[in-house]
C-alpha cells in the first residue's frame, strides 16, 4: 500500500532499553479532506528518513499493523500502527512553495452561494 502527501513533521529517533529504535513521521496527505497520518521507521527503516525534510512532497510504501492486547481487567482491546519500507521523492512542489489559483471565468459559479441545499443555517464546514 502506498500513501503520498507532504511531510509535516518528523521525530527524533527513540531508543528503547531492549536496544529496540523506531522514528516517527507526520504525512500530511493531498486530498479534498488532507489528514496527518503518523508513519513509523522501524530499526534498518531509519536511515529511509536521512535524505527527507520537513515541506517534501513524498510516496511512501507502508505496511499496516494490527494486534490485540489485553487489560488487567480482562478486556480487549485493537491497536494498529503504520509502519513504512520505503520512500520515493515526489519530484511537484513542496509544501512550503506557493501555487498558483486559476481565476474565475464570468459564468463560473464560485464557491460561496447563498443556496443552502442541506437546509443547516449554521457555518460549520467540517466534513463530520
Amino acid at each position: 500500500m502506498e500513501l503520498t502527501g507532504t511531510v509535516k513533521k518528523l521525530f527524533d529517533i527513540q531508543t528503547f532499553p531492549s536496544g529496540f529504535q523506531k522514528r516517527e513521521m507526520i504525512l500530511l496527505t493531498q486530498e479534498q479532506y488532507p489528514q496527518p497520518i503518523s508513519i513509523e521507521f522501524l530499526s534498518d527503516k531509519i536511515s529511509l528518513l536521512d535524505n527527507v525534510s520537513e515541506g517534501e512532497n513524498i510516496k511512501v510504501s507502508i505496511n499496516i499493523r494490527g494486534r490485540e492486547w489485553t487489560t488487567p481487567q480482562g478486556d480487549v482491546k485493537y491497536f494498529n500502527s503504520i509502519t513504512a519500507w520505503k520512500i520515493e521523492k515526489d519530484a511537484s512542489t513542496s509544501f512550503n512553495e506557493p501555487t498558483q489559483v486559476a481565476p474565475i471565468q464570468q459564468g463560473q459559479a464560485t464557491a460561496t452561494t447563498d443556496t443552502d441545499v442541506f437546509g443547516n443555517s449554521d457555518e460549520d464546514d467540517l466534513p463530520f
